[in-house]
């Protein structure tokens, strides 16, 4: 018989990536199962040693434990959100609580538990590196704050919060994917498609031939699609309709619902809670976050609403009045907004996404993004066509530190699909650990390239290819001895950091001219242009503001429910009314939900912590300061990022890294000031 592929310890390919042209889909429910087996005698092997627990014996080897079973999981959770299929979604289901029952066998294993506790008390502390008295405290925090000290009876309890929270969580994402799949708007009356560019209608032509009706045009709810009609369309029946099918995902009372899920996920999650000791799940998530408690959190959120709300209100009157001079709109909907924003964008600084995509090709804009890394880190990118892919449109490059030794394995997979999830994402296949150096992946949905023009960015994708580069360059750059603490392994909210300070970069000439050139002629993008795209930087500054500290608000609230008000919730519509109804600026729409569709939070792991993204933009923004100051390319300044941020992972606390590299704690007045809302 056969070995299966993805139980092999080493892969005979480059780089020992993993071998995805080799995989069956039956290779995966028998690999998952004598991994399993295997990580549980790894943790045998822990509990039977006879020498006294210490931190090498029972901290180290329960991080080095079940590496088969991550690499196996690795592979098929990552494809399962960016290539998946209905065989897999299945498999899902079934294996989920199988590695929800393990990870909770672990933390409920008394005889692996007194271990850890005598070699938490037996390890000298002075004697450990920082990074291993991190591992220490983490492994021991973990294991009590997940139960451990519970009696059986809450521990079988707990065990099954975890299973039933798992699936639900799944089953949230597989109907988003779903709802995507199965909407599609055709138009074949050429009339509908005015005010689109040739670019949109040629990506509509082809999805529309794709999907088997060539003489019509395909708007999808993929991101690239729904977007691209929502800005440019005349139509604004057709806005409307497209808008109501994207904004009542997973809202629609049919078998793709997703209300009675999440009601559920509130609840496994405010039960676990309490069960914990904590009074709702936010206040146990923020304890172990770089803010530290809810206090902390809103202190920040609160000041940007009392700043930005009364600006976001004068913004949304602003493009209100555009449209009624314009077009003699009453009222401006939310089915709108785009569209008018976009016109009045091109009005005030002669700018729009139509003029700029041309000189943002997504080949050169990545070179481009490559040559900023080396300008600041003296990294280089080649790209390796022998290494095997998990889908045709995936490129893989070899990552060369500045002295030509090996860094990463990076995979770059840009175009949507129907077996992949909606969004952009930044991903390991392999983490970094002593002695290993790791693969890691960042996943778009851009528009796919056509027969006569190649896939052309907006500035929003542009700064979201870059943002996902800043998580990718996190994990290329770990540097610790532990998988755990390495890379992206760090305080989700100090996560969004790496990511969010590249951003910045996208609005300075000299990182500009690097890539910026028309796609046909070759030509640089014009200096107006770079100024309008510095001049409009904050165009709607507020109104995004507010945007994001709804979702955080919103994230908040549905968290810090106790499990009596959670099971209390009987309309998902009405409790997110009452949480943004004092955030609203645009007319509400009903039989819309952003709860729904809200896959950070109730797919991913974003829980209780959606409001990392503005507390990273106050680091982010801060940090960039400096670099303003010093130079944008600065060697020195890049060098310091690199060795106190991104090399560092979870190694030490946040703040401490942070405050080695700036010198001092952030302040906001550098966001404030950025976004001007100062």
């Amino acid at each position: 018989m056969n070995e299966n592929i993805l139980l092999q310890k080493d892969f005979n390919t480059p780089f020992e990536s993993f071998p995805f042209d080799a995989i069956a889909h039956q290779d995966y429910k028998p690999a998952f199962l004598e991994a399993l087996k295997e990580a549980k005698k790894d943790i045998a092997k822990i509990n039977e040693e006879t020498a006294p627990a210490d931190f090498k014996n029972t901290f180290v080897a329960l991080e080095k434990a079940g590496e088969q079973l991550s690499n196996v999981s690795s592979v098929f959770f990552n494809l399962l959100s960016a290539h998946s299929n209905a065989d897999m979604q299945a498999l899902a289901q079934e294996i989920s609580p199988l590695l929800s029952a393990h990870h909770s066998e672990i933390l409920f294993d008394e005889k692996l538990f007194a271990r850890i506790e005598k070699a938490y008390q037996n390890t000298a502390k002075e004697t450990l590196t920082k990074e291993e008295l991190m591992l220490l405290e983490e492994t021991y925090r973990g294991f009590i704050e997940n139960g451990a000290k519970l009696p059986t009876d809450k521990k079988d309890r707990l065990a099954k919060i975890d299973q039933e929270e798992s699936l639900l969580c799944l089953q949230f994402g597989e109907n988003l994917l779903k709802e995507v799949e199965r909407y599609a708007l055709f138009i074949e009356n050429e009339k509908d498609l005015q005010g689109l560019p040739d670019f949109v209608k040629a990506s509509a032509k082809a999805d529309a031939t794709e999907k088997g009706k060539p003489n019509a045009w395909c708007f999808t709810l993929a991101q690239p699609s729904y977007l691209g009609f929502m800005t440019y369309s005349e139509n604004r029946a057709l806005r409307k309709e497209l808008f109501l099918a994207f904004s009542s995902k997973g809202f629609k009372n049919d078998d793709l619902d997703n209300q009675e899920i999440m009601r559920k996920i509130v609840q496994l999650r405010s039960e676990r809670s309490e069960m914990l000791g904590h009074k709702n799940y936010t206040e146990m998530v923020l304890k172990n976050r770089m803010a530290k408690n809810k206090e902390n959190v809103f202190a920040l959120l609160d000041k940007l609403k009392d700043i930005a709300l009364p600006l976001a209100k004068k913004e949304w009157l602003e493009i209100e009045n555009y449209a009624k001079k314009m077009h003699n709109i009453s009222q401006l909907e939310r089915w709108d907004f785009a569209y008018y924003s976009e016109k009045l964008k091109k009005e005030k600084f002669n700018l729009d996404d139509e003029a700029l995509k041309p000189y943002f090709s997504l080949e050169k804009t990545v070179q481009g993004m490559f040559e900023v890394a080396k300008k600041l880190y003296g990294i280089s990118f080649a790209e390796h066509t022998d290494i095997p892919l998990y889908h045709q449109d995936v490129k893989t490059y070899q990552v060369l530190d500045k002295n030509g030794a090996h860094l990463a394995l990076f995979y770059a997979d840009f175009f949507p699909r129907g077996t992949k999830r909606s969004g952009a994402w930044m991903t390991n296949f392999k983490s970094q650990s002593e002695g290993k150096r790791p693969h890691v992946a960042i996943v778009c949905n851009f528009t796919k390239p056509t027969p006569t023009e190649p896939s052309l960015l907006t500035f929003d994708e542009v700064q979201t290819l870059f943002h996902e580069f800043g998580h990718a360059l996190h994990g290329m750059f770990g540097m610790g001895k532990f998988a755990s603490l390495s890379g992206t392994s760090v305080k989700w909210d100090f996560v969004e950091l790496p990511s969010q300070i590249m951003e910045n970069w996208c609005y300075e000439k000299e990182c500009l001219d690097l890539f910026a050139t028309h796609y046909q002629t070759g030509e640089k993008i014009p200096s107006a242009y770079l100024q309008s795209i510095k001049d409009s930087a904050n165009f709607l500054s507020a109104y995004q503001t507010i945007r994001q500290l709804s979702f955080s608000y919103l994230d908040l609230s549905w968290h810090a429910l106790g499990l009596v008000d959670a099971k209390n919730i009987q309309s998902v519509g009405v409790f997110e009314n009452a949480i943004t109804e004092n955030l609203q600026i645009a007319p509400s729409v009903e039989h819309t939900s952003i709860s729904c569709a809200f896959s950070h939070v109730f797919q991913g792991e974003y829980a209780a912590g959606y409001y990392s993204y503005k507390w990273a933009e106050v680091l982010d923004a801060d940090a960039f300061e400096l670099f303003l100051e010093k130079g944008i390319f600065d060697e020195k300044t890049a060098e310091s990022f690199r060795e106190n941020i991104l090399s560092k992972g979870g190694s030490e606390d946040p703040m401490v890294l942070y405050k080695r590299f700036r010198g001092a704690e952030p302040s906001v007045e550098a966001l404030l000031k950025r976004s001007g809302l100062a």
